[in-house]
């Protein structure tokens, strides 16, 4: 394998980029080398998302470019294909037309050397525990990283591709996870976010491990600066984790809890499991516990059968709440999910203009929400270069997108800084100075 030049092109969630780390460690630790670019490699593997339309077809038009590469180097290429939309039939339908020759579903990662040892196409969307038992090393000179506590989802959204993508919920030991954590703490990683589909219930599938609310805990006292997690299910945040979130510095007062709709009617054809008044409930326990939370949320537009009166009370809701901040999109139909099997879409033009609605309502909670953060100081991870000239982006322990200015910043790192300007999507700081010795980057 000493002569193969990969490049890993991820598409999707932060799940995603955690096994892209997790398959690069595996060919590097084999041999191989990975490359920056199409052009300087012999094999690009594509990590795939499935849950919307938009994703999908980016990946046929990949596959379609890497197609084209390939009859151009006369087969001394191969095309390799990974993760959700790779463990559907509709994914592997595109694999066939597109001549991917390694294709492997979201619980077979891990065969990646497997298939790469082998001289004939490899092609395994299986499900294998000893996935979860695959601890990759830090990544180098990373200031933040991800782990994953959790694969699967015994929720059924009748909207959502994972539970037969990604199988039912099984949590990994918790050994493995802080063992994890510790390496990464060791190698100076400043921020840790814990990864799943839905985090929150680790550990019910196992009753010898910790729950979610005490592995909170015991992670935090590794000795991790900033500790986060996504993604949430409302049905599963109990007052326990609340009171983990309160009594655990480390992890600050951001809270993302995905709403979905502010409709009955619409939360029931989704097969949500709650309603209206529990999200509420939830809403006031955290506001009560953390006073300085600030809540995001996940809203889809135009699900089958909403009404105007469904979608004002979706509208109603983000008034009633004041989230800060939301990733809102319209409802795209999914192959093999209940909801693409037994409703009726409803009209793009109709979704898209609900969509627009919601994102004006959105900027203007947003810009309330971030206008009183002026004055305020901080605490930034700064990442690097903004796209903007003359500013360099970072987030803060709230997760608020910030813009430093980058004559004031050494290089990747922490810093203290004061909020002087906000937009609806974005802080604007000062910095006062670097927040952790050692840990800026020059």
């Amino acid at each position: 394998m000493n002569d193969l030049r990969v490049k890993i092109i991820t598409y999707g969630c932060q799940m995603n980029e955690y096994d892209s780390h997790l398959v690069a460690s595996e060919l590097a630790a084999r041999g191989a080398h990975l490359v920056e670019t199409v052009e300087e490699a012999n094999f690009v593997l594509v990590n795939t998302c499935a849950v919307r339309g938009k994703p999908v077809e980016k990946v046929k038009s990949l596959l379609g470019q890497l197609r084209k590469e390939k009859q151009r180097r006369g087969g001394r290429f191969v095309i390799g294909m990974m993760g959700c939309l790779a463990s559907l039939e509709e994914g592997q339908a595109i694999a066939r037309d597109f001549g991917v020759d390694v294709l492997l579903g979201a619980g077979a990662i891990h065969k990646i050397g497997e298939a790469l040892e082998k001289l004939e196409p490899f092609w395994d969307v299986g499900f294998y525990p000893e996935l979860d038992e695959v601890v990759p090393p830090p990544p180098a000179g990373a200031l933040s990283a991800y782990v994953t506590l959790i694969r699967g989802c015994d929720h059924h959204c009748t909207y959502c591709v994972v539970p037969r993508t990604r199988g039912p919920e099984v949590s990994r030991h918790p050994d493995l996870v802080l063992r994890e954590v510790e390496q990464l703490v060791a190698a100076g990683v400043v921020e840790i976010t814990l990864l799943g589909q839905n985090v929150n219930s680790y550990g019910k599938d196992d009753p010898s491990y910790p729950d979610f609310a005490d592995l909170i805990r015991q992670v935090a006292a590794l000795g991790v600066r900033r500790l986060r997690f996504v993604t949430s299910h409302p049905m599963n945040f109990s007052d326990r984790i609340i009171e983990a979130i309160a009594e655990t510095p480390a992890v600050g007062q951001y809270v993302h809890l995905p709403v979905q709709s502010g409709s009955d009617r619409v939360l029931k054809r989704m097969a949500r499991e709650y309603r209206r008044d529990y999200y509420l409930e939830r809403v006031a326990r955290l506001r009560e516990a953390l006073p300085d939370l600030v809540l995001t949320t996940d809203i889809i537009v135009g699900f089958p059968g909403e009404t105007e009166e469904d979608f004002q009370q979706t509208l109603d809701l983000y008034d009633e709440v004041g989230f800060d901040a939301a990733y809102m999109f319209a409802y795209s139909a999914r192959p093999g999910t209940p909801s693409y099997e037994r409703f009726e879409d409803l009209p793009r033009e109709v979704k898209i203009e609900r969509l627009e609605r919601l994102i004006e309502k959105q900027k203007q909670w947003s810009l309330e929400r971030n206008r009183a953060w002026i004055g305020r100081e901080v605490e930034v991870l700064v990442r690097g270069p903004a796209k903007e000239e003359h500013w360099a982006l970072g987030h803060d322990q709230s997760n608020h997108p910030v813009l430093l200015p980058a004559a004031e910043v050494a290089g990747p790192g922490l810093y203290r800084a004061r909020i002087e300007e906000a937009s609806p999507h974005m802080l604007f700081g000062k910095v006062l100075e670097p927040a952790l010795a050692g840990s800026v980057s020059p």
